[in-house]
């Protein structure tokens, strides 16, 4: 198979429209569920971070922009950075117990987990 294998089962050789894209089957955005059918888990985390400590917040399913607002809000409310990407959340520090406390008053089932 073909890196491009795709294409082909599009049915499109060619396209000389200038607004035409390919669009590959399968990129829906997963719909957010309501947070207290949300499972969350808190970790505290440190590997592959040069010993540096992140609280590691897994099991949100849903769209990418709502992981992103519940990072932002958790970011704003710890007072420090992190990211949000594949359905994980990185807080930088050790905000376990804060994290938890902000998740539960937000509506979320949400246990700490790990050591």
């Amino acid at each position: 198979m073909s890196y491009n294998d795709w294409k082909k089962r599009l049915g499109v050789v060619y396209s000389t429209g200038d607004n035409f894209d390919y669009e590959k089957e399968g990129n829906e955005q997963e719909e957010t569920l309501p947070a207290e059918n949300q499972k969350l888990k808190v970790f505290l985390d440190k590997k592959q971070r040069k010993g540096k400590k992140v609280s590691l917040v897994t099991g949100f399913i849903g769209s990418d922009d709502d992981l992103k607002d519940l990072a932002k809000l958790l970011k704003t409310k710890c007072g420090v950075g992190g990211s949000a990407k594949d359905g994980e959340i990185i807080i930088q520090g050790d905000f376990r117990d804060k994290i938890v406390e902000i998740l539960s008053k937000e509506g979320y089932n949400v246990k700490k987990a790990g050591g």
